[in-house]
């Protein structure tokens, strides 16, 4: 049993279609209206049917006061890492510092070779991650003549700026245990999907992040710990794992949170409907209730 204390925090995942850039607005605004806390927008450039994620995330910045907002996750192969700083902090300026950072080491390498991108063995995907998550911290820091020397990125004396409007996590969406090892050594979040990483594997995944927390000095608890969550709310009996009615629901839940260490949910529905979007934040608030009494 694992609940590291931290606020219990909910989500929606939209999908980026370009057709439906009214229902993603309508979206992000009902998802705020309902007191969800984040809406996360998933970054494949390569798909011709998807909307850019970062200009989609300015946009709905712009369209929105309080809900926060971020890539789930970023395609550093696609995005060089010192530009995505830049975009990162312009953004968190725009939404008066509502915008983290989800980051991934990259997938779909046929893809993104397709795209201009390079197609990198596991080993340089790693590498090269873990030299995006320095030169991005660089280009917050408001440092003048910034030097970075690394196998894939280098900085030749630019200047960082502007800051971003507050202290922007990095969440890294990892799977692999030297993934998992760099984000409790350097990240402020664990950011996986239900679909790839299922509850079974929770525990020795978050006990490979917290090793390696305690080996650099930090704290577990310091670490936020979110799950994009993949299912179907339904009016009948349990189908499965989060595919059932709302009490099966805030059971699954709630027990994510106070047995598996996991503090923020974000839906992924598999019916991108509004009735999707309230039935999530009527149970949002029943697993806020169950977690804080149980707590």
């Amino acid at each position: 049993m694992t609940d590291y204390g931290r606020p219990v925090e909910f989500g929606l995942f939209p999908t980026p279609a370009a057709a439906d850039y009214r229902k993603l607005v309508d979206f992000a605004r009902l998802a705020e209206d309902l007191g969800l806390d984040l809406i996360g927008i998933q970054d494949h450039p390569y798909q011709p049917r998807f909307l850019d994620t970062w200009s989609l995330l300015a946009a709905l910045a712009a369209q929105t006061e309080r809900i926060r907002l971020f890539p789930d996750v970023a395609n550093l192969p696609l995005r060089d890492p010192a530009l995505m700083a830049k975009a990162a902090a312009t953004i968190d300026i725009i939404s008066n510092g509502r915008f983290e950072l989800g980051l991934g080491a990259g997938t779909f390498w046929d893809a993104v070779w397709a795209l201009g991108g390079p197609r990198r063995e596991p080993g340089e995907a790693f590498v090269a991650l873990e030299e995006a998550i320095e030169v991005i911290r660089l280009m917050w820091s408001g440092e003048r003549g910034l030097r970075y020397d690394g196998a894939h990125y280098e900085l030749r004396g630019t200047h960082s700026g502007p800051p971003p409007a507050h202290p922007i996590g990095i969440w890294l969406g990892a799977i692999g245990p030297r993934m998992l090892r760099l984000t409790g050594r350097t990240a402020d979040g664990w950011l996986p999907s239900s679909a790839f990483v299922p509850p079974e594997e929770l525990a020795e995944k978050q006990a490979l992040i917290d090793e390696a927390a305690l080996e650099a000095g930090r704290q577990p608890s310091d670490i936020r710990r979110l799950y994009n969550v993949n299912g179907r709310i339904t009016d009948g009996p349990t189908e499965g794992f989060l595919r059932g009615p709302a009490s099966q629901w805030v059971e699954e839940l709630t027990g994510l949170a106070l047995d598996r260490g996991i503090d923020t949910f974000v839906f992924w529905p598999e019916d991108e409907s509004e009735a999707q979007v309230r039935a999530f934040a009527a149970v949002a608030t029943e697993v806020r209730e169950h977690v804080a009494k149980a707590r």
